[in-house]
C-alpha cells in the first residue's frame, strides 16, 4: 500500500489536528491495519496455527520529534491529551499503555526519540479486530523511524507482544501483531505461532464470488481481564495432565485429537474444564490445517464448515462465546447464501466473522440489523473487510519505508 492509498482525507485531519494541539507539522506518517482471523482461536499462545489476514481498517499515527523525554499523545478516538515520561515508564491503566507499552521495550535497549502524536483509529476498540496491536506496531513503526533504529520485522512483532503482556498485562500470542506487520493483500498467512514460519495463502474472494463480513455485537471485550488470562492457566494445567502419562508433550500444539480421545479419564473432576479447554485447542488446529488445504484447493464449502465448527468449539468447550455472540451465529445460519459464521476474537464479546456469497451481503446486513436487535435489544454493526498489506511508516512526502 502507498502513501497515496490511505485515505487522503483523514491524513489531512490528522495534520491538522496535530498542528492545532502542538503547533508544528508532523513528519511522519504510520500505519497498521487491524484483522481478520479466519480461523485459529485460542491456538496462538499454545503454540498453535493460526489464519489471520490484514483488514482495511487501521491506526495512523502521525508524529514530530521532541526535544523533551516524554511522548505527548492524543488520540482522535478519545478525549485528553497523554503524557509520558521516558525517564519513569508506569502503567497508567489506560489507553496510551499500549504505547508506552512499546516505549518501555524499546528503552530496554535503545534511547528513545521524545516525540508528539497524534492517534487515530478505524478499528473497532474491543470489537475482536485488534485495535491494540495496531496501535503498537504503529506506534513502534513511527518511534523506531525517529530513533533511525532499522528493527527486522519479526522482531518488532515480539516486541509489541512484549510491551501488551509485560506492560498492559495481557498475556497475548504473537498473531495480532504479527499479521499486522506481515500481512498481503488478497492473502491470509498460515502462521505456526512455534516457530513462526509462514506461508502466504491466496484469499480470491472477489474472484471466487464470496465475502466476508465482520459483525460487532456492541458488547466489548476486554482483553486484559482475567477470563482471558484464566484460560491461559487451564491451558497449562490441561498440558500438566497429558505429560503425566505424554511426557513429550511440551504445549497443547503436541497433543492430537485422537490422544485427547484416549487421554479423555485424565480429565475427571478437578481437570475436568481443563479438559475440555483442551479439546477445543486440539481440535481447532486440526481445523485451520484442514482450512488451509481447503482454500488451497478452492474448497469453499469445506472453509465454511470449519467456521461453524470453530463456533460451536469456542462455545462449548472454550466457553468464551457470549448470548449475542450466538445471536449473530444463528440469524447468519438463517441467510441463504452464507457459508459459514463463528466468534472471532478472544471472546466475551466483540465480533462474529461470515464467510457468504457477495450477492447474499444486503440480505445478510438486512437480517443481522433487524433481528438481532428484536432479540437482544442491541445494534449491531457490519462491516464487510477487505484483505490489505501490512503495516508502513512514510516520511511525509516521502516514500514507504
Amino acid at each position: 500500500m502507498s502513501a497515496q492509498e490511505v485515505d487522503q482525507l483523514r491524513i489531512h485531519y490528522l495534520v491538522g489536528a496535530h498542528q492545532q494541539t502542538f503547533g508544528e507539522t508532523p513528519i511522519l506518517l504510520a500505519r497498521a491495519p487491524g484483522r481478520i482471523n479466519l480461523i485459529g482461536e485460542h491456538t496462538d499462545y499454545n503454540d498453535g496455527f493460526v489464519l489471520p489476514a490484514a483488514i482495511d481498517r487501521d491506526t495512523l499515527i502521525v508524529a514530530s520529534p521532541s526535544k523533551e523525554r516524554r511522548i505527548l499523545a492524543q488520540s482522535l478516538n478519545t478525549d485528553g491529551l497523554a503524557d509520558i515520561d521516558l525517564t519513569d515508564l508506569k502503567p497508567q491503566h489506560a489507553w496510551h499503555d499500549y504505547v508506552a507499552g512499546v516505549a518501555a521495550k524499546l528503552e530496554n535497549s535503545h534511547w528513545v526519540q521524545g516525540c508528539n502524536l497524534t492517534i487515530a483509529s478505524t478499528v473497532p476498540l474491543g470489537g475482536g479486530l485488534s485495535s491494540s496491536a495496531s496501535l503498537e506496531v504503529a506506534t513502534a513503526l513511527a518511534l523506531t523511524a525517529f530513533m533511525g533504529l532499522d528493527l527486522a520485522p519479526k522482531h518488532m512483532a515480539l516486541l509489541c507482544q512484549k510491551a501488551e503482556q509485560d506492560f498492559v498485562g495481557a498475556q497475548v500470542g504473537v498473531m495480532d501483531q504479527f499479521i499486522s506487520i506481515f500481512g498481503q493483500r488478497d492473502h491470509a498467512l498460515f502462521l505456526d505461532c512455534r516457530s513462526l514460519a509462514t506461508e502466504a495463502i491466496p484469499l480470491p474472494l472477489a474472484e471466487a464470488g464470496l465475502a466476508l463480513v465482520v459483525c460487532n455485537s456492541g458488547v466489548k471485550h476486554e482483553i486484559a481481564g482475567g477470563e482471558y488470562n484464566k484460560r491461559r492457566k487451564e491451558c497449562a494445567a490441561a498440558v500438566a495432565v497429558l505429560r503425566a502419562t505424554y511426557p513429550h508433550i511440551t504445549s497443547l500444539r503436541d497433543a492430537t485429537p485422537k490422544l485427547i480421545d484416549m487421554a479423555w479419564g485424565s480429565f475427571s473432576g478437578r481437570n475436568a474444564i481443563a479438559g475440555q479447554r483442551a479439546r477445543h485447542v486440539v481440535t481447532e488446529n486440526a481445523r485451520v490445517l484442514a482450512t488451509v488445504e481447503a482454500l488451497k484447493r478452492g474448497d469453499w464449502a469445506a472453509v465454511g464448515d470449519a467456521l461453524w465448527a470453530s463456533h460451536a468449539s469456542l462455545r462449548d468447550d472454550y466457553e468464551v462465546s457470549i448470548p449475542e455472540i450466538d445471536a449473530l451465529v444463528e440469524i447468519a445460519r438463517e441467510v441463504e447464501g452464507v457459508l459459514g459464521s463463528r466468534l472471532m476474537g478472544g471472546g466475551f464479546g466483540g465480533s462474529t466473522l461470515t464467510l457468504l456469497r457477495r450477492d447474499a451481503v444486503p440480505a445478510f446486513t438486512e437480517a443481522i440489523t433487524t433481528n438481532y436487535r428484536a432479540q437482544t435489544g442491541r445494534e449491531a454493526t457490519v462491516m464487510p473487510v477487505e484483505i490489505v498489506d501490512g503495516a508502513k511508516v512514510w516520511h511525509m512526502g516521502g516514500d514507504a519505508e
